[in-house]
């Protein structure tokens, strides 16, 4: 049956309108959302010791609605990649921040606690199972490269990285990941850190969209240098995809 040509202008408005829907609804699938842009500002200004630019950082992440508990766990994650110094720092200010909004009047929400841990397995096997479920890649056979000549710091990632850190669920992964490769773009010099927590960050569904997206950011927070040093590792990682 052919249409009268008065229903055709209704039609066309019907299938533009759920053309603009879809794609809405694509852009919102794909971008970051304000609490992740705010952990990777706040991450990449604590990593570098900034903490003039941290300050205004950390409020307007208040003020977006991150909790005061994902910003103090973002905090004391960046630790085992950056160091306790930077880490206390960054936790230092924070405080300060707090206590001059509390002086404002403002009430921030402080957000969920960690749960407790009730999986009683060995911490060693508890991180070596997290590992593989952020690479998607089960370790298997022989022990090489770092983790062969030091063992050690093999069992310390495993025990305290992965376990004591990873397992917490105040972040969820993608979030911890953003906050990695945030102090790991930031610090310079770990390229194949950082190429590896980008391997990581598509593994639990982050996209290149959002991954390119967190690259903007970037290059408002760090040095040019090293902006592009990290922009050149995102290159050849989405290139292998």
């Amino acid at each position: 049956m052919k249409l009268s040509n008065k229903f055709l202008p209704v039609l066309l408005l019907c299938t533009l309108t759920i053309s603009v829907k879809s794609q809405q609804k694509t852009t919102m699938n794909t971008t970051l959302s304000p609490k992740q842009k705010n952990l990777i500002t706040i991450s990449s200004y604590t990593a570098q010791g900034d903490l003039t630019k941290l300050k205004p950082a950390l409020n307007e992440g208040l003020d977006a609605g991150v909790t005061l508990n994902e910003i103090r766990e973002s905090l004391v994650h960046l630790y085992a990649y950056c160091g306790f110094p930077r880490s206390l720092r960054g936790l230092m200010t924070f405080m300060e921040v707090l206590k001059e909004r509390e002086g404002k009047g403002i009430i921030d929400k402080v957000g969920a606690e960690a749960s407790p841990i009730t999986d009683k397995r060995d911490k060693y096997e508890r991180g070596k199972e997290i590992l593989a479920e952020l690479s998607g890649v089960k370790e298997t056979g022989p022990k090489t490269g770092y983790a062969a000549f030091a063992p050690e710091i093999e069992v310390f990632l495993k025990e305290h990285l992965f376990a004591d850190i990873f397992e917490r669920d105040v972040l969820n992964y993608q979030e911890r990941e953003l906050v990695t490769i945030s102090v790991l773009s930031s610090i310079g010099g770990v390229e194949p850190m950082l190429s590896s927590h980008l391997g990581l960050c598509l593994n639990v569904g982050i996209t290149p969209v959002q991954l390119r997206e967190f690259m903007s950011i970037i290059k408002t927070t760090v040095k040019k240098t090293d902006a592009a040093s990290a922009e050149a590792v995102l290159t050849e990682v989405l290139a292998k995809q």
